[in-house]
């Protein structure tokens, strides 16, 4: 049972966190600067697609979250997860790893407990165990959203524009 209570625990703790860090992209609770500051600060990290990246964001990882608090559907949050984070990560990387200076720490973390959580199962105190769905591997799946979350960054991204070139002065 402690694995169980375990388990639960970091669900838990996860999920509702990343839940409610995706209601901060969309809204005002919880510190959130609503949906056009979700929008500005995608906007800020290079993506295109305004209002709707913010909401495709930030419905992930609310829908995603809650899934995985509860271990309903374990495999499917696991990898919606996985997906978003993935994203996430992409866009912080050129920062470096610690989250104080903006950086990949946060998505690794979450991209990390999302794949134990995949491969662990949610535990006997889910929502998937009390219906009886059985726990399936997700490597697969969690791998094509990676490669989704991927290929969902390049699609968005916006490359810096090129340093304006100053003609050279004759003295």
């Amino acid at each position: 049972m402690d694995t169980d209570t375990g388990l639960l625990l970091l669900r838990l703790l996860t999920g509702l966190l990343l839940a409610a860090h995706g209601v901060q992209k969309v809204s005002f609770l919880l510190g959130g600067s609503g949906l056009a500051g979700g929008t500005e600060e995608f906007r800020h990290d290079g993506s295109r697609g305004g209002a709707l990246t913010a909401l495709a964001a930030g419905a992930s990882q609310i829908g995603s979250g809650l899934l995985l608090a509860a271990g309903a559907l374990t495999p499917l949050a696991a990898a919606g997860t996985i997906g978003v984070m993935t994203v996430a990560l992409t866009v912080k990387w050129p920062n470096g790893l610690w989250v104080q200076h903006d950086g990949y720490e946060y998505p690794l973390v979450l991209i990390g407990i999302a794949t134990t959580l995949a491969l662990t199962g949610p535990g006997r105190l889910s929502a998937d165990h009390a219906l009886g769905l059985p726990h399936w591997p997700v490597r697969s799946v969690a791998a094509a959203l990676a490669a989704g979350g991927l290929a969902a960054r390049a699609l968005l991204h916006h490359p810096p524009a090129p340093a304006a070139q100053v003609p050279p002065t004759s003295s």
